[in-house]
C-alpha cells in the first residue's frame, strides 16, 4: 500500500483571488500531491487548502505554498476574526493510508527546517511533533496572535524550532506538527450576537473556562493556578465569531478526534446550550475535508435503523444543515470520494 498524507495548511488571506489562486497552483502543480480543495473565508480572513500524496510530496508542496504566502501575504495589513500568527499560520501533516504518526512528524520537522532555512521564517512545532509540553496545543503556540509576536521571540523561552529568533512584519511565523484527522466544524446560530456563540463556546469545549468567584475574580488553586471548569464535549476546542457576511454568530469548532466527538453530538450540544439562552441554531457548515464515517455516524443517530451510506450521508447534511451557507457536496467534501 503505497504512504498517503494528507496536509491542510491555512493561510492568512481570505479575499484576494490572485493571491489565493497562486497558492493553489502551487500546490496544483507539485508533482505526487493532488489538490482536493481551496476555501477561502472573508470574514476569517483565511484559506484552508487541503491536499493529499506521498511523504516527498505533500512536503514540497507545503513548501512551494509557503514561498507563494511570504511572497504576497503581508501579515502588517491583515486583520479577520480567526486567531493567526503568520502568513502560512498552521501545516499539519495527517496519516491517511501506509505511514504511521511518527513518519508523519518527520515530514513536519523537515517541512519546518526548510522553511526556516530557506524562507528565514521562524517555525514552531506543535501536537505530535512539539519538542516541549507546552507547545503541543497550537492555542498555547499562537497566545497573542501576530500581534505579540515580536515580544515572545525575545523570550527564549519561546524561540522557534526553526529558523531565526527574529521577527518577520511580513510574515510573521509558522506552526507546523502531525496530528490525527481533524474536523473544521462551525455551527450558526440565529443571531448576531459574538457573546452568545462565545459563551456557547466556552461551555462546550472542553478546556472550559476559568472558575470565578461571588465577586467575579478567578478561582485559585493551593499552587497559584487558574481553576478550570471543564466544558461538557471531549476532544473539541471552540470559539465565538460573527461573521459579517452573513450577519450571524457562528461556533467555530475543531473537533479533534471525531470519533470521541463527531459533528452530531457537537451540533446538538451546541443546539441544547443556545436554546437555554433564548437562541435557535440554524445549520452549520465544515471546513475542509471530512472522513465518511463522520457523516455515516450522524445519518444513523438519526435513523438508526437505516443501513444503506447514500441515505445515512444525505440525511446528515439535511439535519446537520451543512449546505446552509454553501451546498454540501459528498463527492467533494469527503475524503474517501476524492481519493478514488
Amino acid at each position: 500500500m503505497p504512504a498517503i498524507v494528507e496536509c491542510v495548511p491555512n493561510f492568512s488571506e481570505g479575499r484576494d483571488t490572485a493571491i489565493i489562486e497562486a497558492i493553489g497552483a502551487a500546490v496544483r502543480t507539485t508533482p505526487g500531491v493532488k489538490l482536493l480543495s481551496v476555501e477561502p473565508d472573508k470574514d476569517y480572513n483565511r484559506t484552508v487548502v487541503t491536499f493529499i500524496g506521498s511523504p516527498k510530496g505533500v512536503v514540497d508542496a507545503a513548501f512551494e505554498a509557503t514561498r507563494v504566502a511570504a511572497e504576497q501575504i503581508d501579515m502588517t495589513k491583515h486583520s479577520g476574526e480567526h486567531p493567526r500568527i503568520g502568513a502560512t499560520d498552521v501545516v499539519p501533516f495527517v496519516p491517511v493510508s501506509g505511514i504511521r504518526m511518527e513518519e508523519c512528524v518527520q515530514l513536519a520537522r523537515s517541512y519546518g527546517k526548510r522553511v526556516g532555512d530557506e524562507l528565514k521564517i521562524p517555525v514552531y512545532l506543535y501536537e505530535e511533533a512539539a519538542t516541549r509540553p507546552e507547545r503541543r496545543n497550537l492555542a498555547s503556540v499562537r497566545k497573542g496572535e501576530y500581534e505579540g509576536l515580536s515580544a515572545r521571540l525575545n523570550d527564549p523561552a519561546w524561540a522557534p524550532d526553526f529558523g531565526p529568533a527574529e521577527f518577520s512584519a511580513r510574515s510573521g511565523a509558522t506552526v507546523t506538527g502531525a496530528r490525527v484527522f481533524l474536523i473544521a466544524y462551525n455551527v450558526n446560530l440565529k443571531t448576531n450576537d459574538q457573546k452568545i456563540a462565545h459563551e456557547i463556546a466556552l461551555r462546550i469545549r472542553e478546556s472550559g473556562r476559568v472558575k470565578k468567584d461571588e465577586q467575579g475574580n478567578a478561582v485559585m488553586d493551593p499552587l497559584g493556578q487558574k481553576v478550570l471548569v471543564p466544558g461538557t464535549l471531549q476532544s473539541v476546542k471552540a470559539m465565538g465569531v460573527l461573521l459579517e457576511a452573513q450577519n450571524i454568530a457562528q461556533v467555530s469548532i475543531n473537533l479533534v478526534n471525531f470519533p470521541v466527538t463527531p459533528p452530531h453530538i457537537a451540533f446538538e450540544e451546541v443546539r441544547r446550550q443556545a436554546a437555554s439562552l433564548g437562541v435557535e441554531v440554524t445549520g452549520s457548515e465544515i471546513v475542509g475535508l471530512t472522513p465518511k464515517e463522520a457523516l455515516v455516524m450522524a445519518g444513523r443517530f438519526y435513523a438508526p435503523d437505516t443501513r444503506d451510506e447514500s441515505t445515512l450521508i444525505a440525511l446528515a447534511v439535511e439535519r446537520l444543515g451543512l449546505s446552509q451557507l454553501d451546498r454540501f457536496d459528498p463527492s467533494r467534501k469527503i475524503i474517501e470520494y476524492q481519493l478514488t
